[in-house]
């Protein structure tokens, strides 16, 4: 793998409900860190919501600096198709930049039923996505570095 030193990650949050995208960026920030990353090495993005984040995500692959892009966000369903539209554009458009620059993008967007359960997940301690957005990230990272020392 990477030096830990050398690794640089993005990640990318939501200003819409924003108080659950900070949860899971504090625990991945958090979990990051205990594996030895600095806050330099951490790069913090803001969208308004989910369906601009692939952008962002393109644009941030795009440079070449990052070794894995974190992106974090809730969709709650309502009564309107709405839901469906911004959740299956927002995990389409981030598949599409890893596709397209090789890049992990590690996909902690919840999209979920009920509020109370990206609350669970972005704020609990027993299957928290920010914890596991940092951990898969650094996953996909190790896994990355063997395919391209190995081609």
């Amino acid at each position: 793998m990477k030096n830990i030193k050398d690794i640089r990650i993005g990640i990318i949050g939501t200003e819409f409900r924003e108080n659950i995208t900070i949860a899971l960026e504090k625990h991945c920030i958090a979990e990051l860190r205990k594996s030895g990353l600095a806050e330099a090495q951490i790069k913090m993005m803001r969208v308004p919501g989910a369906l601009e984040i692939p952008l962002i995500a393109k644009k941030m692959a795009k440079q070449g600096k990052y070794d894995a892009i974190i992106v974090f966000g809730a969709i709650v369903k309502g009564k309107t198709y709405h839901f469906e539209q911004v959740a299956n554009e927002c995990v389409r458009g981030c598949m599409q930049v890893a596709y397209d620059f090789e890049i992990p993008v590690i996909f902690e967007v919840l999209s979920v039923y009920d509020i109370k359960d990206a609350i669970d997940r972005a704020q609990g301690t027993k299957d928290n996505r920010g914890v596991e957005g940092a951990l898969t990230a650094l996953s996909m990272i190790r896994a990355n570095t063997r395919i391209t020392t190995v081609v």
